[in-house]
């Protein structure tokens, strides 16, 4: 029997720690004047040539601080206080900054859990390739660095029309810019690529593409992959071996069938089972609600919250007269105290929709009601204003967090903008900080201190400091894992009970929606149509058949 390869990349107990956050809870050790606790506590795994390792756990575990330590890039003021990380023999930890700027993108590549954020907004995607090219090879001409790159992006599946007429990050959806993160990532043949939740924020036909051009590259290239996810169903598809973490340590690993089929620590036993069929979870979210009474449930009675009528948002193609039509003659209703599923493919105009309520995004034809005050005629201090009355949780929290700005700051500024601060201000902020299940004392902490699931309870907290009448959730909970998950759906449940708030839920996932949802609309190239299938005895949406794109 052939002894195993001599592995690429090899973590012995590495420790990643952050100083105490300021105002925040410290821990008994720290008041005694020692050191917080470490968010990564001893870490060691190895990834052996050509072979993906599975790196899952929930949110807050340290999967992607343990990852971002691989190439020094833990964010300030986290630091590595101990360990060994070696790649190929040699010791990254005390390699010179220099040489292991040859690593970064050249030997080892990385793909980042948020790739819109990743890309910078004022370059052409294809430049920022090719700028990957000539970082590790500068004495490449830059005409043939940029057919390079345009040709690892048609490679990869982008269209050439869309790199010419469309080039810049936030003109590509979602799994369009993941493309792009994939050919930075290859560009220079690394023997490593680190994949941060690379499919979190995908649709599942996206989802399913990403996943293929994974193991393609795999194939092509052989590339090891360290794939970090909280997805158990990708883990048991793309892995060859698993680690498991929880509160900054590895508390299970072995190989992914072995792991999954007979889970040995009782944390992957709690993982496993969370992940089992999906029709389980449903039956039983059914079995909590068929208590519900009619009382309970919005009706024709319950005031109208928002209404929208006929709705048409286009775009023009920079460089081209071509018009994309986003939203075509879209209607809707919100009640008060109801949620309203959306779903639909990536790319069907829902964030084109949600955007337009908001008049975030122009509106080319029809009404926008939200009570009694029509949006689309208002403008200026008037539009703001009404503003107030309808607010937006968007898909990712750390993007729309000012990391400038602490918790207690960004859930305030609506207040301040609004004039409602007052003497009671900080009293309503810390209220609030409760309400959505989170100390006080976050209020002194920064986004880049907490994990996924707490930011999202801080988006949360701050859409609803202004006790609006609806709030759109884009895609909420599309990036945290099941338990993170749950309980910011037990959270949005319990705070719409308490204030009826009406809700509009983006999402494409059908556990989600048969969760929250009273009434379904199914958006399919700009358009709207209702879903009928409803469970009678809870007025929750029963099981349809899946459309294209949801999952």
């Amino acid at each position: 029997m052939s002894a195993a390869p001599t592995p690429l990349l090899e973590v012995r107990d590495l420790v990643v720690r952050f100083p105490a956050p300021r105002g925040g809870r410290r821990t008994p050790a720290a008041h005694a004047g020692e050191e917080e606790p470490p968010v990564v506590a001893g870490v060691s795994f190895d990834v052996r040539p050509g072979e993906t390792l599975g790196l899952i756990g929930e949110s807050g575990a340290g999967k992607t601080l343990s990852a971002l330590s691989l190439l020094r890039l833990v964010p300030r003021p986290g630091r590595i206080t101990a360990g060994s990380i070696q790649w190929r023999g040699r010791e990254l930890l005390s390699m010179p900054e220099a040489e292991l700027r040859t690593l970064r993108g050249g030997e080892i590549g990385m793909i980042f859990q948020d790739p819109v954020a990743a890309l910078h907004p004022m370059l052409r995607i294809d430049e920022q390739v090719a700028e990957a090219l000539l970082t590790h090879a500068p004495e490449t001409p830059r005409s043939a660095a940029m057919g390079r790159a345009a040709e690892l992006l048609e490679h990869l599946g982008v269209p050439a029309a869309r790199i010419r007429h469309a080039p810049y990050p936030h003109q590509w959806s979602g799994g369009m810019c993941q493309r792009a993160m994939l050919a930075m990532a290859i560009a220079n043949r690394p023997a490593l690529l680190i994949a941060d939740e690379p499919t979190t924020a995908l649709d599942a036909a996206t989802r399913d593409d990403v996943l293929g051009l994974l193991e393609r590259l795999r194939e092509e290239f052989s590339l090891a992959i360290l794939l970090i996810t909280h997805e158990l169903e990708i883990v048991a598809r793309m892995a060859d071996r698993v680690a498991v973490m929880q509160q900054g340590r590895i508390v299970d690993t072995g190989p992914v069938r072995e792991l999954l089929e007979r889970p040995s620590h009782p944390y992957t036993a709690e993982l496993v089972a969370r992940a089992r069929p999906r029709a389980a979870r449903v039956d039983r979210v059914r079995a909590r609600t068929d208590g519900r009474s009619a009382a309970e449930l919005p009706s024709p009675e319950r005031a109208v919250a928002l209404a929208a009528s006929n709705l048409r948002v286009t775009y023009r193609i920079p460089g081209s007269r071509e018009l994309v039509h986003a939203v075509e003659d879209a209607s809707l209703t919100v009640q008060a105290g109801e949620t309203v599923g959306l779903v639909g493919a990536s790319g069907a105009g829902k964030s084109s929709l949600a955007r337009a309520l908001l008049r975030l995004t122009p509106v080319e034809r029809g009404t926008i009601r939200l009570g009694s005050t029509d949006l689309t005629s208002l403008s200026g201090a008037a539009l703001r204003r009404a503003r107030a009355e309808i607010q937006i949780v968007f898909q990712n929290p750390y993007a729309s967090l000012n990391p400038r700005r602490t918790v207690g700051e960004s859930i305030a500024e609506p207040l301040r903008i609004h004039g409602r601060y007052g003497r009671d201000g900080t009293a309503r902020v810390a209220t609030l900080l409760e309400e959505v299940q989170l100390p006080a004392a976050y209020a002194t902490r920064f986004p880049q201190e907490l994990s996924g699931g707490e930011r999202q309870r801080v988006a949360i907290a701050r859409a609803l400091v202004l006790e609006p009448r609806v709030v759109v959730l884009d895609e909420p909970v599309t990036s945290l894992d099941a338990a993170t998950r749950t309980g910011i759906l037990d959270l949005l449940e319990a705070l719409q009970e308490k204030t009826g708030v009406g809700y509009l839920f983006i999402a494409h996932d059908l556990d989600v929606i048969r969760r929250l949802a009273h009434r379904v609309l199914l958006m399919s190239s700009g358009t709207l149509a209702q879903w009928e299938d409803k469970a009678p005895s809870t007025g929750r949406v029963a099981a349809p058949a899946v459309p294209p794109g949801v999952d």
